[in-house]
């Protein structure tokens, strides 16, 4: 038993159980794989794999449980290895983000800046996805970190840690008829097309929708759109009014001719998660990382309707 043989499980798994890709991936061969393999089932006495003649289908029951054991060795071996890294190469190494494309454009900018200058030694790259696609990274540790704008499930080895709060707004020209009352309804706002902004999530449009259809409302969604430039181009064109995240909107520009309103009193408010693996070793500038997203938490403060802008959408 070695841990090569533990690799190739592993990989196998990963690859779909195409063995000829688990052996691409680990700069191999198919038939020393396959050996390798065949040698640890006789070692231990069952088989891993279900197979039809010679191809590899699936896993046994007990190869279900094997493969646990062989994550649980190769993590480790990989946390020693970064521990290792911890202690020769100090505060320098490389860091993968998996990030919502609402985070990436418009939470992490002023993060990173600050990060940088803790850290200029460390090498950042920053995976935009959606949230499904960013757990799915940290969870494959594709990725080392992540940020979401909403909970993920079906994800049971991960870690989710309260970055900040938000909740969505509605856009609108400065001269609307809904600008007269801050806490209009949902039947007004319902009155007029919608341009909605597209977080990724699926439970955060859904939880918006579900919202009008519990009071038997079915609004006009003229638009939905994963990209707030898109959504201000066509409310300047008077295509009707704007549903976006607040994080989208810069407070501290207050000229123009859009304005928006809170809807936190129709929807609620969300919150964004950090992600990490379970039982992988952060080192130090990660955990620097996570503690600066989580901080967010804490500073985030309402701002009242007549302070913000839309320059920034």
């Amino acid at each position: 038993m070695n841990l090569h043989q533990f690799y190739f499980v592993r990989e196998a798994v990963r690859r779909s159980f195409n063995l000829t890709e688990a052996a691409k991936a680990l700069a191999t061969s198919q038939p020393g794989v396959s050996k390798a393999i065949i040698e640890l089932e006789d070692e231990l006495g069952v088989d891993i794999f279900r197979r039809h003649g010679k191809r590899v289908r699936s896993l046994t029951e007990p190869g279900r449980a094997i493969l646990l054991s062989v994550e649980k060795i190769l993590q480790e071996i990989d946390n020693i290895k970064r521990v290792g890294k911890e202690y020769a190469e100090q505060d320098q190494g490389k860091l993968v983000l998996a990030a919502a494309q609402a985070c990436t454009r418009y939470t992490l900018p002023s993060i990173v800046t600050e990060f940088k200058k803790k850290f200029p030694r460390v090498r950042l790259s920053i995976m935009p996805g959606t949230p499904t696609q960013v757990a799915d990274r940290v969870n494959s540790e594709e990725a080392d970190l992540g940020l979401i704008t909403a909970a993920v499930t079906g994800y049971p080895e991960l870690n989710l840690v309260p970055s900040a709060p938000w909740h969505y707004v509605a856009v609108m020209p400065s001269n609307h008829p809904l600008m007269a009352n801050e806490l209009f309804t949902l039947e007004e706002l319902a009155r007029y097309p919608l341009l909605i902004y597209d977080t990724g999530c699926t439970s955060s449009y859904a939880k918006l929708i579900q919202t009008f259809e519990l009071q038997s409302l079915t609004p006009e969604i003229a638009l939905r759109a994963t990209d707030a430039d898109t959504i201000k181009t066509y409310l300047e064109l008077g295509l009707g009014i704007g549903i976006v995240p607040n994080i989208t909107v810069d407070a501290q520009l207050k000229s123009g001719t859009l304005r928006a309103l809170s809807l936190a009193h129709l929807f609620g408010s969300y919150m964004s998660y950090i992600v990490h693996k379970q039982g992988v070793y952060l080192r130090r500038y990660m955990t620097t990382l996570i503690e600066m997203l989580a901080a967010q938490h804490s500073e985030v403060e309402p701002m009242p309707n007549d302070e913000y802008s839309t320059n920034a959408l």
